[in-house]
């Protein structure tokens, strides 16, 4: 709105418009009136008084808080994820990876140590209240079994009575021996792959033998419900498999328990470089309509991008000092640069190990320190800029290439579903006005997108 900062008001048609403050935690539904009447309010040059009582109690005359936060100094973090392998025992036709093209590579123990003693000694020193122990990569972690095991043994024996957290991404193709001991020791739960109806699945993710997998998935997903062990699910939408998508949630929903269940389109790079785009309307469409069925089950869909009630600089830990682990002991700050083969590890790249330790590029490290959305011009003047927060930053250098920023079409997507989410909370708050419970209080994400 002009004359304001960071309110904004969004035609929805028919003279009638939605106008979102997210750093004050207020939407509210309005007309054309009320929003011609708001500037000269908020400025305080008097106006209806109507409109003024009601600019007062939606809480847009309050002083918002920045979600600006940044690290410095020296690296210290209190959690590791370990890129356990390159290896993996699918070959999914989208996967960003190419897992299985190459040479697979291993990590030691070794490495797995100097990570987790870094860690611990961090979480000590800084008097955290747990160290944590992540397992992902650019392979499937499980198949790296005996160091999976044996590294988080490690870590819970080093860390004495500091608690250890530890979570992992899988493909949920997993043996009963392996299930038992996910449930019993991977405590920060499991987030597992699943595209949905078995076909679509099966047609994606077959395992190296060109089987479909989905059968020993939902083994998997049927034994954590049994369990009541917490699970997430991810599906992956390719453009023929979009209208099936609301078909899929519902069968994932009918049959399973996952505590949320996150929808990307696939990623174009690896094995899915050069097919058609899924991030498109009709991803939208289908998109609205899983929704409304994830919503007879008691489920809001997750779109890593759209996080209304998120507010952040930060889209993930890129940004806040990830320390992520490949196979040879190198640090990344990103999930999806795994390897020292990816195209961008010299950007997301920024320390080394040592015989005494680690040795940081503290001239990398604050130049990712820098990429928070509230430095990226593209973004300037969106209205979900503090819920997406410039979202994922390897997904906008496969877009635009290692210049400025110029946005994609997932940017389009995502002020969709933030305007979707701000309605369906205006909906359940009465029909008028929504505002932020937690009165101003700002919200740090450590995840994203991470697969």
């Amino acid at each position: 709105m002009q004359g304001t900062s960071d309110i904004f008001a969004i035609p929805l048609g028919n003279e009638a418009y939605l106008v979102y403050a997210p750093l004050h935690g207020v939407a509210f539904a309005a007309s054309q009136g009320l929003v011609a009447a708001l500037p000269g309010v908020l400025a305080g040059d008097g106006g209806d008084e109507k409109v003024a009582a009601f600019v007062r109690e939606s809480g847009l005359l309050r002083e918002p808080v920045s979600p600006v936060t940044r690290h410095h100094g020296a690296p210290a973090p209190t959690e590791v994820t370990l890129f356990l392998t390159t290896a993996c025992n699918l070959r999914c036709t989208y996967c960003y990876a190419s897992a299985g093209d190459t040479p697979a590579t291993y990590m030691t123990m070794d490495v797995a140590k100097q990570g987790i003693d870094f860690v611990i000694d961090n979480a000590r020193r800084e008097g955290a209240p747990f160290a944590g122990v992540h397992f992902h990569g650019g392979g499937e972690p499980s198949v790296h079994w005996n160091l999976m095991t044996e590294s988080l043994a490690y870590a819970r024996e080093r860390a004495g009575d500091l608690d250890v957290i530890a979570a992992s991404a899988g493909n949920g193709v997993f043996t009963n021996r392996q299930i038992d001991w996910m449930i019993t020791n991977l405590n920060g739960g499991m987030s597992l792959s699943f595209d949905g109806l078995p076909e679509v699945h099966d047609r994606h993710r077959p395992t190296v033998r060109g089987t479909g997998s989905s059968e020993r998935v939902m083994h998997t997903m049927r034994r954590f419900t049994d369990a009541g062990y917490p699970y997430a699910v991810r599906l992956t939408v390719t453009a023929e498999q979009i209208p099936l998508l609301p078909d899929s949630i519902e069968f994932v929903l009918s049959n399973f328990t996952p505590k949320r269940v996150q929808v990307e389109p696939a990623y174009q790079l690896g094995r899915h470089e050069g097919e058609p785009d899924a991030e498109t309307e009709d991803f939208i469409a289908a998109y609205r309509e899983a929704q409304g069925r994830a919503a007879r089950f008691g489920h809001e869909l997750i779109y890593s991008a759209a996080r209304v009630g998120t507010l952040t600089n930060h889209f993930c830990g890129v940004t806040r000092d990830n320390f992520c682990l490949t196979p040879s002991g190198n640090v990344s700050a990103c999930f999806e640069a795994f390897s020292e083969d990816n195209q961008f590890s010299d950007i997301f790249f920024y320390g080394s190990p040592g015989p005494d330790g680690y040795t940081f590029d503290m001239n990398a490290l604050e130049r990712l320190r820098g990429l928070g959305v509230e430095n990226r011009s593209f973004c300037d003047g969106c209205f979900a800029k503090w819920n997406c927060a410039g979202d994922c930053y390897h997904k906008s250098l496969a877009a635009n290439g290692r210049g400025e920023f110029a946005g994609s079409q997932r940017c389009h997507i995502t002020r969709e579903l933030v305007k979707d989410q701000l309605l369906a909370r205006i909906a359940g708050s009465g029909g008028l006005l929504w505002r932020d419970d937690r009165d101003g209080e700002i919200c740090a994400v450590h995840g994203g997108d991470h697969e």
